[in-house]
């Protein structure tokens, strides 16, 4: 594949989208980016970016034309908090954009899509327990996803696979674990745990508060992968053989607790937790990254502190000056 080929990512105007976008321009592509939304936090740098809404069929289609490669990112979702209550319009959203985005490529010629899915597909009754047994690729099945928007990414994985067999469309799967960073949603009920811990943190830090809120016993546990390590393994991916559902995230297992301890020592600030009812999810989940080793010869190699240093700064000057700006605005409602 020529280095100026034709891609296309979806969802382009969300935070890995974003970010996937800047990635391939840098590696020499030819960028169409997609969304109902511009980037909120930094311009994009794609060639072309059309603002349409996939859950069309005549969006899709306009969309996928001219393309070689397609990154299908565009979905309806957010944090555990938004996920637990909004199973309907994520199921019949995300149905639409994907279904009508993978039939369109098929149709305008397309020759690769990457799929991302999420480590939402994998069954709950295999993540009870917070000390979790890295999930394999082959774990997902029997199925039982906790959660609307797991189930209908699981299904999504198995039209990809039947139109590579059927069409010949060259698919890619890949099942994200916890993506985060920078210039992702850090408020508003669809950032998701790190984010929003470090809202928590920076809020505390500026105001002075002593505590911060924690969902459930905090005793949930999670892997959390870095952004730049998230847009190489889809490259990889996408440049590699591997036609199978793959995972991508660290593998490294850390508690909700653990986390806020962390993101308040880089904050430079000592914080109690006070535990409160919320979604929490499944009990713990883990990426295992044999197969992902094995297949691209590569892993995420930024550290969980790294990461979440450089997060953390992002946002804490985000909530600076949301909190500089509310004296303003009300003193110009009076």
């Amino acid at each position: 594949m020529s280095r100026q080929a034709r891609v296309l990512v979806t969802g382009a105007g969300g935070f890995i989208g974003h970010h996937l976008v800047g990635f391939l321009k840098r590696e020499g592509y030819w960028v169409r980016g997609v969304d109902v939304k511009t980037p909120e936090y930094a311009r994009s740098e794609a060639d072309e970016f059309m603002r349409l809404d996939l859950r069309r069929q005549e969006s899709c289609a306009e969309a996928t034309r001219g393309v070689e490669e397609v990154y299908a990112l565009a979905a309806d979702m957010g944090g555990m908090g938004f996920i637990s209550s909004h199973h309907s319009q994520i199921l019949r959203n995300n149905t639409l954009i994907d279904v009508q985005t993978l039939e369109a490529a098929r149709v305008n010629g397309v020759k690769r899509f990457l799929y991302t899915s999420s480590a939402c597909v994998y069954p709950e009754y295999r993540q009870m327990s917070a000390e979790v047994t890295p999930l394999k690729e082959e774990d997902v099945y029997p199925a039982q996803p906790q959660d609307a928007y797991g189930w209908e990414k699981l299904i999504t994985e198995r039209l990809c696979m039947h139109y590579r067999q059927d069409y010949g469309l060259e698919t890619r799967v890949v099942r994200f674990h916890n993506i985060f960073g920078p210039l992702g949603s850090w408020d508003g009920g669809r950032e998701k745990a790190p984010a929003a811990l470090c809202r928590k943190v920076a809020v505390a830090k500026l105001v002075e508060a002593k505590e911060i809120e924690i969902w459930g016993d905090g005793e949930q546990t999670r892997s959390f992968c870095y952004i730049d390590d998230c847009v190489k393994g889809l490259h990889k991916l996408m440049r590699s053989s591997h036609a199978e559902p793959l995972n991508l995230g660290q593998d490294r297992l850390i508690s909700i607790n653990g986390l806020a301890d962390l993101i308040a020592e880089i904050a430079g600030v000592r914080l109690g937790k006070v535990h409160v009812p919320g979604p929490q999810g499944v009990r713990g989940r883990n990426s295992d990254n044999t197969r992902l080793r094995e297949v691209l010869g590569w892993a995420p190699a930024i550290s969980l502190e790294e990461g979440l240093g450089r997060t953390y700064a992002w946002i804490e000057e985000q909530v600076r000056a949301k909190l500089a700006d509310r004296p303003r605005s009300a003193a110009g409602a009076r």
